[in-house]
């Protein structure tokens, strides 16, 4: 309860000072969402950022140096995600760690028989449930700034934690209703089984293969392609965007659309 009340009050300290010139550059140069969003959610967003940055642990690896661009992109991304949540949604995090650039790790598979199997494989990011979060820096900086594919490394890890709010890894974030899970649940395995249909005959796809590894995974593509290509994800997946829109409470295609116009 002491955590809580000290945390609101820094919260509303910071809400009132000015967002730094440098860190607002920085967002413009590394975010091409902030461009579409309204004054409102400007304000919104900016703020998250502040808080984000005064809660969460930045940190590096060997072969990088830590800088205020890492650390504004980094809280800028995560902080869209929760953009029309009512409050921040990532409380349980602490650290975020930034490698150079792809990195190896671990790869545990669980057999039925109760046999696991670990297998090395490349990684650009990784998240555990309440920290860290692992991200590949040269890949956010190509991702979010430089070369923009449709795919963001620091979204497809932040819906992986926001997946495991409820503790399970299995592509269901915390919804609030029963009909809002029922209508997930049916969307979201047409789409599922759809993509590894698609995946396993070669066919090109909006959505990146990977989402066929398995359910977590497809929430987590998903949910790159609802933000990074959303008027094309409304036009060929309509119906996942729609369960999309009413899950993140954000219409990011009305957004590009109204910028375009």
């Amino acid at each position: 309860m002491i955590f809580k009340w000290m945390r609101n009050r820094r919260r509303r300290k910071l809400a009132e000072s000015p967002f730094p010139d440098e860190w607002l550059g920085i967002i413009h140069h590394n975010c091409r969402h902030y461009a579409t969003l309204t004054s409102t959610e400007r304000v919104r967003l900016l703020r998250d950022v502040r808080w984000f940055l005064d809660e969460k642990s930045i940190e590096v690896s060997l072969g990088l140096t830590l800088t205020d661009e890492m650390r504004v992109t980094v809280a800028t991304q995560a902080s869209l995600l929760g953009l029309g949540f009512a409050a921040p949604p990532f409380d349980r995090l602490i650290t975020v760690i930034l490698q150079p650039e792809i990195y190896v790790g671990t790869r545990i598979q669980r057999e039925a028989s109760g046999l696991e199997l670990h297998s090395q494989e490349q990684r650009l990011g990784e998240a555990q449930r309440n920290g860290p979060v692992l991200l590949s820096w040269r890949d956010v900086v190509r991702q979010c700034r430089d070369a923009p594919d449709g795919r963001n490394v620091v979204l497809h890890e932040f819906a992986h934690l926001l997946d495991m709010a409820d503790a399970a890894a299995d592509g269901i974030p915390p919804l609030e209703t029963e009909e809002q899970y029922r209508t997930w649940m049916d969307v979201t395995r047409i789409e599922y089984r759809r993509l590894v249909g698609q995946a396993e005959h070669g066919r090109h796809t909006l959505l990146d293969w990977y989402g066929a590894t398995n359910e977590a995974e497809f929430f987590a593509v998903a949910t790159e392609t609802f933000f990074e290509q959303s008027v094309e994800m409304q036009k060929l997946h309509p119906r996942l965007y729609d369960v999309l829109c009413a899950f993140y409470k954000q219409d990011p295609a009305s957004r590009w659309l109204r910028l375009a116009a």
